[in-house]
């Protein structure tokens, strides 16, 4: 999110991000942005890093491909992608506090920034390709295919953002922004609209209403079959449970990077950015590095839906294994008072 130190006018006399004052210094707000920034940074890194450890303890590597979910899939990769976001941000908030100076030298910065936005964007369109998916899959009953070991959503979401980024950084488009690495609050200005001030305000209305329609169809859906068929089978409510597990993705990304969305929005509409309240640019540093937290909490609640879903089966299963005991049962001692009537007429 680009600082607003600087005014429209100011910005003709400066050369570059380095030229700007570092955020917060000026008014007293230095500790209270990145000190927040750098703790949401280190839970959420840790718990992205979580995440990707439960998963694969939970299940085997080697079935990756074959036997988790999709859903399942899905959280390592944006636990991973957040983890590498985090581990290029939390150096650089941290060399910001020790030195109240901006990241140098420039190379350093640019690698931050670079990673950032590759990381940032391949989180966005993943969610993307999941919004879509869900929404495909409830209204005409398809699943969009990921490729072979997922590599065309790989090579979308990571191999896309990853072109662009490097086409940024040979431009000068990557340096301080004001609170962070980032794009250049001066010479970054074309990548930044470009690539995030246009473009996430449109993917987030996008996967928003993908998931207000989803949501929407399958609530219907579902009570239309409870209507027709009464209790949902496991396979009855297959579909609907797979696009109601990728839509959390959805919403948590939401919830993640709104700020960033109006903030861009707000940018395109103001002369000046620093109109812009700051206070939505505090908001934005803690709800941007909570994407671990986010991803853990959605690893826990399909944990606890399989786990569910494997206590049904094992008590229906017992059920049955109890219902087949009794008729056995009935059978035999009928078969025995069948006997003794013969031998008594006998």
């Amino acid at each position: 999110m680009a600082s607003n130190n600087t005014t429209e006018q100011s910005a003709f006399m400066f050369r570059d991000g380095y030229d700007i004052p570092v955020y917060g210094l000026a008014n007293g707000k230095f500790y209270y942005v990145h000190i927040p920034a750098i703790v949401c940074i280190a839970v959420s890194l840790s718990c992205a890093l979580a995440a990707i450890t439960l998963s694969f303890r939970r299940k085997s590597y080697r079935t990756f491909f074959s036997k988790w979910s999709k859903s399942e899939r899905l959280v390592v990769y944006l636990s991973t992608f957040d983890a590498l976001f985090s581990v290029s941000h939390l150096p650089d908030h941290l060399q910001i506090v020790i030195t109240k100076d901006h990241v140098r030298p420039r190379e350093l910065c640019t690698i931050y920034g670079f990673m950032l936005v590759v990381f940032f964007a391949a989180q966005m369109l993943i969610v993307n390709v999941v919004a879509i998916d869900a929404f495909v899959m409830m209204y005409f009953n398809k699943k969009i295919y990921f490729g072979k070991y997922d590599s065309g959503l790989l090579v979308l979401t990571f191999g896309v953002p990853f072109v662009g980024a490097v086409v940024a950084a040979v431009y000068g488009q990557f340096g301080p922004m004001g609170s962070a690495c980032f794009y250049d609050a001066v010479k970054g200005n074309v990548a930044n609209l470009s690539f995030t001030t246009i473009p996430l305000p449109i993917v987030m209305t996008v996967n928003i209403t993908l998931y207000i329609l989803t949501w929407f169809k399958i609530r219907n859906q579902v009570n239309n079959l409870k209507n027709t068929l009464g209790p949902l089978t496991r396979t009855t409510n297959a579909p609907c449970k797979a696009a109601r597990n990728m839509s959390m993705f959805v919403l948590t990304a939401f919830v993640q990077w709104w700020s960033v969305a109006v903030f861009g929005v707000w940018a395109l509409v103001v002369n000046n950015p620093a109109q812009i309240p700051e206070i939505l640019h505090d908001i934005g540093v803690i709800f941007t590095n909570l994407g671990g937290i986010m991803n853990l909490i959605i690893y826990l609640k399909l944990k606890r839906t399989d786990l569910q879903r494997q206590t049904n089966e094992l008590r229906a299963a017992s059920s049955n294994t109890t219902i087949k005991t009794l008729s056995t049962g009935s059978n035999q001692s009928k078969d025995s008072l069948s006997d003794c009537l013969t031998n008594m007429r006998a």
